[in-house]
C-alpha cells in the first residue's frame, strides 16, 4: 500500500514540475490564436484531467485492494441455505403485507379480505349490503367547494377587495370608451375626401373655427363673407359644394387662383374640421358679403354625408358583420 502511495504522489510531484516548466517556455513562445488558449495552456489543462482521472481509478483500486486484502486475513465463513418450512395459502398471505395502491387510497377500495367487516346486518332475499366508505376524492371535492365559498365570500362581499359584476360592468365600459376614443383618434387620421362625413357636432365646429380664424380669415374672411377669396355662406360654389368637395379643395388648393394646399400643414382630422366649419355657415347671411360666384349646389341625399354616431354597446349582428 505505501508502494501505491509513493506512485501516486510521485505523479503529482512530476505533473507540477512539468507545469512549472511549460510555463516558463510560455513566456518565450507567444500565445496562438484561437479559443483564448494557447497550446501549452491546453496541454497543460488535458493533463491535469488525465491526472485526476488516474486519481479516481488509483483510489477506487486502493479500495478493492483493502477488501481483498482483510478478506484474506479474515475470510468469511460459508454459510448454508436455511430451511424454511413450506407455508399454505392462508398462512403465507397472512404474512404477506401488501401496501394499498394510490387509486386505491384516492377511491377508498377495501381488499376482498376486509368485506366481512363491511357487511351491514340485515338483508334481503340472501344479497347483503356493504358499508363501503365515501370516496376520499369526494371529501376532497366536498370540503374543498366549502373552502372556496368561505374564500369567495370574504374576497368580493365581506372584505371588497374584489370587484363584483356590475363594477366589473362599469370597468369595461370606461375601459371601452377609452380604447373607443383611441380608435376615432387613429380612424381621423385616415380620412380623405372620399370617405369624410358631415359633422356639426359642438367640437368639430369649435376646432374648425380656431383652425379656420388662424388660417382662412386672411382670404375668407372672419365669418366666411368673402374678401380675396369668395363667400362660403351662399349656396354658390366654384369648385363643388357638400363635405366631400370641400374637403378636396382645402386639401389639394386651388393653386391658380392662390389658394395653397393644406394637405402639408393640416391633418386629415382638421381639414374635415374647418371643413364642417364652413358647411356650418351656410345661410348665416354676414354683412357685406360678396356677390355669389359659381354654381348653385344641391345635394342629392344629405344623409349620404351625414357623421354616423357610434354606438356604446355592440350586438351580436355586429359582431357577425365584423
Amino acid at each position: 500500500m505505501k508502494k501505491i502511495k509513493l506512485l501516486l504522489l510521485s505523479l503529482f510531484l512530476s505533473a507540477a514540475s512539468y507545469a512549472a516548466e511549460q510555463k516558463t517556455a510560455e513566456a518565450i513562445v507567444p500565445s496562438q490564436p484561437g479559443l483564448g488558449l494557447s497550446q501549452t495552456e491546453i496541454l497543460i489543462i488535458l493533463l491535469l484531467l488525465f491526472a485526476l482521472v488516474l486519481l479516481f481509478v488509483s483510489l477506487t483500486l486502493l479500495n478493492a485492494f483493502k477488501v481483498m486484502y482483510q478478506e484474506q486475513l479474515n475470510p468469511t465463513k460459508y454459510s448454508g441455505p436455511v430451511k424454511e418450512e413450506a407455508l399454505d395459502y392462508d398462512s403465507w398471505l397472512k404474512q404477506k403485507t401488501i401496501k394499498p395502491s394510490l387509486w386505491a387510497k384516492l377511491l377508498s377500495l377495501k381488499p376482498i379480505e376486509e368485506e366481512k367487516n363491511l357487511v351491514i346486518d340485515h338483508s334481503y332475499d340472501g344479497i347483503k349490503e356493504l358499508n363501503n366508505p365515501v370516496p376520499a376524492w369526494f371529501n376532497f371535492l366536498f370540503f374543498g367547494t366549502m373552502i372556496f365559498a368561505a374564500g369567495y365570500l370574504f374576497y368580493y362581499h365581506i372584505g371588497g377587495y374584489g370587484d363584483l359584476q356590475d363594477k366589473e360592468y362599469e370597468n369595461e365600459m370606461a375601459k371601452a370608451q377609452v380604447e373607443k376614443a383611441s380608435y376615432l383618434e387613429k380612424s381621423a387620421n385616415t380620412i380623405d375626401e372620399s370617405s369624410v362625413k358631415f359633422d356639426n357636432t359642438p367640437t368639430v365646429l369649435a376646432d374648425g373655427k380656431t383652425i379656420f380664424n388662424t388660417n382662412c380669415v386672411v382670404c375668407h374672411g372672419d365669418k366666411g363673407q368673402g374678401v380675396i377669396g369668395p363667400n362660403l355662406t351662399d349656396d354658390y360654389w366654384l369648385h363643388g359644394g357638400g363635405i366631400n368637395n370641400v374637403f378636396k379643395t382645402i386639401k389639394y388648393g386651388v393653386p391658380e387662383k392662390g389658394m395653397i394646399s393644406w394637405e402639408k400643414n393640416l391633418n386629415p382630422k382638421q381639414i374635415s374640421a374647418v371643413a364642417n366649419f364652413i358647411l356650418s355657415l351656410k345661410g348665416s347671411n354676414p354683412a357685406g358679403a360678396k356677390a355669389p360666384q359659381g354654381e348653385k349646389y344641391e345635394a342629392k341625399d344629405l344623409k349620404d354625408n351625414e357623421m354616423k354616431a357610434a354606438k356604446d354597446s355592440v350586438n351580436q349582428a355586429d359582431v357577425t358583420k365584423k
